[in-house]
């Protein structure tokens, strides 16, 4: 089946999601999340691919988050299950065996944001601007922004970013965390595939592990933690040995 919202791209052993409807601005509605789903599972079951780069390049925006115009006619129950979506492919992102990078070309608001967050790294053109609006528009995020900002740039930001609607430049982003590296709009692009390809070259077994513990790393006390990364070295090393 066809993508409406997105076109898929393979090179150099780094697989492309490209958003881009045919607008400005590429909205989170009901049909694009589920491409996007269909987008990731098809890219994790590539074996041409040992990374993915999730970006809205060439156009003006990233994501600009959820569909306003879907969002009116909610009920309460269509809002849960919108949310339930959302969360669903930002928790199938973050359990990719591959790496996934966020490369924001422009706008990046709301659900993009939590979009953006839900990816390994973030790669920002100079141009972007990044925030959440919500609380101007009287209404609060459903994709778990909430709490996954405060996780990567402090509750301070996390509140300050909330509450005051303000949108943020790719250099306030980069100081607070939310991004991880700028890059001049004029080679943007450039940089990104080479970033990308950097990460390709290697064996995905390694690139796995490395992505599943540091994950983990959030959620699980340090001895747990190393516990966990013994047993996985373990079995990564001694197949790597059997292999050669």
């Amino acid at each position: 089946m066809p993508y409406k919202k997105l076109r898929i791209e393979i090179t150099n052993r780094v697989g492309y999601i490209l958003l881009g409807a045919g607008s400005r601005f590429n909205k989170l509605s009901i049909t694009t999340i589920r491409e996007l789903k269909r987008a990731f599972t098809q890219l994790e079951e590539d074996e041409s691919a040992n990374a993915v780069v999730l970006s809205g390049y060439p156009g003006e925006s990233f994501a600009v988050g959820a569909d306003i115009g879907q969002m009116v006619h909610f009920s309460p129950g269509d809002a849960f299950h919108f949310a339930e979506l959302g969360q669903s492919l930002f928790d199938q992102i973050e359990s990719c065996p591959k790496p996934v990078i966020a490369a924001l070309n422009g706008i990046t608001m709301g659900g993009g944001c939590d979009l953006a967050m839900s990816c390994d790294i973030r790669l920002a053109a100079e141009s972007v601007r990044i925030g959440h609006s919500g609380a101007k528009l009287g209404i609060i995020t459903g994709f778990c922004g909430t709490h996954k900002l405060p996780h990567i740039v402090g509750k301070n930001y996390a509140r300050e970013i909330f509450m005051t609607s303000d949108t943020y430049s790719a250099a306030e982003a980069l100081q607070m965390g939310l991004a991880d590296r700028v890059f001049h709009e004029n080679e943007f692009w450039q940089k990104v595939s080479c970033f990308a390809e950097r990460i390709a070259i290697h064996p995905l077994t390694a690139l796995s592990a490395a992505k599943r513990l540091v994950n983990a790393a959030g959620d699980t006390d340090l001895r747990t933690g190393c516990l966990l990364e013994r047993e996985t070295a373990t079995h990564i090393n001694s197949f790597h040995e059997c292999s050669q």
